[in-house]
């Protein structure tokens, strides 16, 4: 009797411990979710997702001034910090992005390649801008020279100008790309006018990325 007895009991132990095991593996994995749900950081790795802008700037320069054929490298500064997805700096304001204006679809695009953060840190950027469709036909005439007044001048635009307007009108400008302008604007002296791509910087080249960029 005493042996059937302390065979029961330990079966009972044994039914009750399995009971309490089989509870308690849902009631842990919910708990796990659950925290999960309160830290995703610690599950998700982070993030700057395709389609994330960028505004930029051009300082010292209201506009710039392209043919609509031109290409030119640029370095642009960014307006404000850009964040990953949990709030981490990830490119500060004042970073600088390197890249180029480029011919496309009947204007211009900005095209970004990299950007150079705090000690002289470069990363790949994959990114771009609106094309800028907005054009300006420039004649002789004593108000041709305004829209050069505050203008950054791509080279073959600068020649371009000085072949309609003359040397004296870009004197003081800035020049982009460092192209002789004496030997290019030959090749426009003796029109009557140009057509030139006018960009507005901060309303233009806002960039957008183009694909995700993911962290450790």
């Amino acid at each position: 009797m005493f042996h059937q007895k302390l065979y029961r009991s330990a079966t009972s132990i044994f039914l009750t411990l399995g009971l309490t095991t089989g509870l308690a593996a849902p009631l842990l994995l919910h708990q796990t979710v659950a925290r999960a749900q309160q830290l995703p950081g610690s599950l998700q790795r982070e993030r700057i997702s395709a389609g994330t802008t960028i505004p930029v700037e051009y300082p010292g320069a209201e506009r710039i001034v392209l043919t609509p054929t031109e290409t030119t490298a640029l370095t642009m500064v960014v307006a404000r910090d850009i964040r990953t997805n949990q709030g981490r700096v990830w490119i500060p304001a004042g970073a600088e992005i390197v890249g180029e204006l480029r011919p496309a679809s009947g204007g211009s695009q900005f095209v970004a390649n990299e950007v150079i953060v705090s000690n002289n840190r470069r990363y790949r950027l994959d990114a771009n801008s609106n094309v800028v469709t907005r054009t300006e036909t420039v004649r002789r005439g004593p108000s041709a020279g305004n829209i050069l007044k505050g203008a950054a001048v791509g080279a073959a635009a600068a020649a371009a100008l000085a072949g309609v307007l003359g040397d004296k009108a870009i004197a003081t400008e800035e020049v982009l790309g460092g192209a002789g302008l004496g030997a290019l604007a030959g090749v426009f002296i003796g029109r009557g006018h140009v057509d030139v791509v006018v960009i507005h910087p901060e309303q233009d080249l806002t960039l957008t990325m183009r694909s995700d960029v993911l962290f450790r």
